[in-house]
């Protein structure tokens, strides 16, 4: 396999961060990271909304 389908660091870094929100929220809700604050989820949802404009904005140019 020669032509491998790589993906841009930005979109790399959007798919990190959504999994790492996922994996928060699940725990989260079944009480495992409960000690968290709710603001965390918000901001790791609000990061996952910047970097996906960020990378729209990147790949229009």
């Amino acid at each position: 396999m020669t032509n491998r389908f790589r993906l841009r660091p930005i979109t790399q870094l959007l798919l990190a961060t959504m999994a790492m929100t996922a994996i928060v929220w699940i725990l989260r809700g079944t009480g495992l990271l409960s000690f968290l604050p709710g603001i965390i989820i918000w901001l790791l949802l609000l990061s996952c909304f910047a970097i996906a404009l960020f990378s729209s904005v990147q790949s229009t140019r």
